[in-house]
């Protein structure tokens, strides 16, 4: 067995519109991975940059639905990295908003591993969080937010 989280959010807006905002590296930009941008489109079958040095694998998108992708998630006790699968869900909701489900797994059982479940879990949390905001309203919650990131250096770990 091994460790996995999952947050939901709904974003007041339409799919099309929410989907955009993951997959378009421009907009993920401007309230994600604000420190090093994205590379480039999320598209199956191709590896994108986030952050200046977190490679992301696309290995599913069905547009307006489904994105699921992997990456180096985990460090175990060992130091070694591994990778998690990160699987985003975006369902059409009666209103017109978006719920926007991110689920997590593949981290091992160890110290290291549950550590790493919180630390993503508080992570994708502030992702829909931004999301939302950027979104609906064109706020980019992430400026000032991180220490680090006003060092101009992405955030790995929590602000001391």
């Amino acid at each position: 067995m091994s460790l996995g989280i999952r947050v939901s959010g709904r974003i007041g807006r339409p799919v099309a519109e929410v989907f955009d905002a993951v997959v378009n590296p421009k907009k993920l930009s401007s309230y994600f991975t604000t420190i090093g941008g994205a590379s480039a489109p999320l598209v199956k079958g191709t590896t994108v940059t986030w952050w200046k040095d977190a490679q992301v694998e696309v290995v599913e998108l069905v547009p307006e639905n489904r994105l699921v992708l992997s990456w180096d998630g985990g460090t175990g006790d060992d130091k070694k990295t591994y990778k998690t699968s990160v699987e985003m869900n975006f369902k059409p909701l009666e209103d017109g908003g978006t719920l926007v489900t991110i689920a997590e797994t593949g981290w091992r059982e160890d110290d290291a591993g549950r550590r790493g479940t919180y630390l993503n879990c508080e992570g994708w949390t502030q992702m829909l969080c931004c999301m939302k905001a950027f979104v609906e309203y064109g706020i980019n919650l992430r400026e000032g937010m991180f220490l680090s990131e006003m060092k101009g250096e992405p955030a790995s770990a929590p602000d001391a």
